[in-house]
C-alpha cells in the first residue's frame, strides 16, 4: 500500500510540476506581449501623427477594379500597377469585362507588372466566378473572397477593408514584414504568422491603418535595404534603431 501510494504522490507531483512550468510560461509571454503592446503603441502613435493622412496608394473607381489591381500588385510597386490600370480600367470595368478578357491580349496589357501569365489566369477565373455567382460583386466576406483564385490573406484583407470597411486582420506586405520586423515585433517570416503576431500585439481599431502607416514609413524612412535610422521619428523606440545609432534607449 504505502509504495502504491507513494505511487500515485510521484505522479500528482510531476504533474503538478508540469503545470506550473507550463502557466509560469503564459504568464512570461503575456508579460512580454504586454511590453511590446505598449511599445507598439507608442510607435504608432508618433507614425499617426507623421502620417495622418495615409491611406492605400493604388487606383481605382470600383470594388472589381480594386480586387484586380491588388492581385496585380503581387511582387510589382503600386506605382507601375496605377501606370498599368491607368489605360486598362477603361477598357475593363466589371467583372464581366475582366472575365470576357482574351487571355492573349490581356497578358501583353499586364506583362510590365511581372508574373502576367499567372494574374492573368487568376484575374480572368476570379472574375467570372464574381460574375456568375456573386452577381459581379466582390464578395464581402473573408471565407469567400478566399475562395477566388489568386485571393490570400493579404488581397482578402485590402479588398474587405477597402470596399466594404470590413477588418478581419491586417494586410500584410513586404513593407509591412519588414518594419515588423525591425520594429522587433515579429521574428516571423511567413506573412500569415506575422497578421496574427501583429493582430494580438496592436487593437483591432488600429488595424486597418497600420497597413498603410507602415507602408508610407516604410518608402519614406525605413527602406530596405538600408532603413534612414538618422531621420526616425521612432528611433528610440526601435530596436534596429537603437543599434544602429548606438542609443542608450532600454525598452
Amino acid at each position: 500500500m504505502r509504495a502504491l501510494a507513494a505511487y500515485f504522490y510521484n505522479i500528482c507531483y510531476n504533474r503538478c510540476c508540469v503545470s506550473a512550468v507550463f502557466f509560469s510560461k503564459i504568464l512570461i509571454m503575456k508579460r512580454e506581449l504586454s511590453k511590446h503592446a505598449k511599445r507598439a503603441g507608442e510607435i504608432l502613435a508618433v507614425l499617426n501623427k507623421q502620417y495622418p493622412d495615409t491611406k492605400i496608394a493604388l487606383k481605382y473607381d470600383n470594388n472589381i477594379q480594386l480586387l484586380v489591381a491588388v492581385i496585380l500588385s503581387a511582387q510589382c510597386t503600386d506605382k507601375k500597377v496605377n501606370e498599368v490600370t491607368e489605360n486598362l480600367f477603361k477598357k475593363y470595368k466589371t467583372a464581366k469585362d475582366f472575365a470576357r478578357a482574351n487571355v492573349t491580349v490581356f497578358e501583353q496589357e499586364i506583362r510590365s507588372c511581372g508574373f502576367y501569365r499567372a494574374k492573368t489566369k487568376n484575374i480572368i477565373a476570379s472574375c467570372g466566378i464574381i460574375d456568375k455567382q456573386y452577381n459581379g460583386k466582390v464578395p464581402d466576406s473573408m471565407k469567400e473572397i478566399l475562395t477566388l483564385p489568386g485571393v490570400a490573406r493579404k488581397t482578402a484583407n485590402v479588398v474587405l477593408g477597402n470596399a466594404y470597411g470590413i477588418v478581419e486582420g491586417i494586410a500584410v506586405d513586404t513593407h509591412v514584414r519588414r518594419l515588423a520586423q525591425r520594429m522587433g515585433f515579429v521574428e516571423q517570416e511567413d506573412p500569415v504568422k506575422i497578421e496574427q503576431d501583429l493582430m494580438a500585439i496592436f487593437p483591432k481599431k488600429d488595424w486597418f491603418k497600420l497597413t498603410y502607416t507602415l507602408i508610407d514609413h516604410g518608402r519614406a524612412v525605413c527602406k530596405a535595404p538600408t532603413p534612414k535610422c538618422e531621420e526616425c521619428p521612432v528611433a528610440k523606440l526601435c530596436p534596429t534603431g537603437i543599434k544602429r545609432l548606438g542609443l542608450k534607449t532600454k525598452f
